[in-house]
């Protein structure tokens, strides 16, 4: 259950719920994670829903951290958005309704998809902390697998 706006406030930095609660973007190349090269996968910093994963994170040249695919695409809701005189696609969080970022339609093949996303509407999970944090079925996605012969 998503906590009420109050308890929201003293749990997120200020950048956080601007962006999340708020539908606030942070600055480009100005955010914790839009440079992140370490693997491992990204939840909703409100509710701890898995969203992205490392493996689908790629350098658009924006400033945010972008995605070609959602981690659990059952936990994203798209939504359209008219703000700022033009017609986007919001992604939010689903369980919590947090503000993520935008999809765009410049991303790499095959789907050409671009999940441009708020670092601040983020927590990474490191993959050596996955079983730790209570993500462990994730861990799978970074073992290496052996070569066959």
């Amino acid at each position: 259950m998503k906590p009420q706006k109050g308890e929201l406030k003293r749990k997120l930095k200020p950048l956080q719920f601007e962006v999340t609660q708020e539908n606030g973007t942070e600055p480009a190349f100005n955010n914790e994670y839009w440079d992140n090269k370490k693997e491992g996968i990204y939840v909703d910093i409100v509710s701890g829903e898995p969203l992205f994963s490392s493996q689908d994170k790629y350098d658009s040249g924006t400033g945010w951290p972008s995605f070609k695919k959602p981690l659990e695409p059952d936990n994203i809701a798209l939504k359209k958005d008219t703000s700022f005189f033009t017609i986007r696609t919001e992604v939010r969080s689903r369980d919590a309704d947090s503000h993520l970022g935008h999809l765009f339609d410049d991303g790499p093949p095959p789907d050409g998809k671009r999940y441009c996303m708020n670092s601040s509407a983020l927590r990474f999970i490191p993959k050596e902390k996955l079983e730790e944090d209570g993500y462990g079925k994730y861990s799978v996605l970074f073992k290496k697998r052996k070569a066959s012969k």
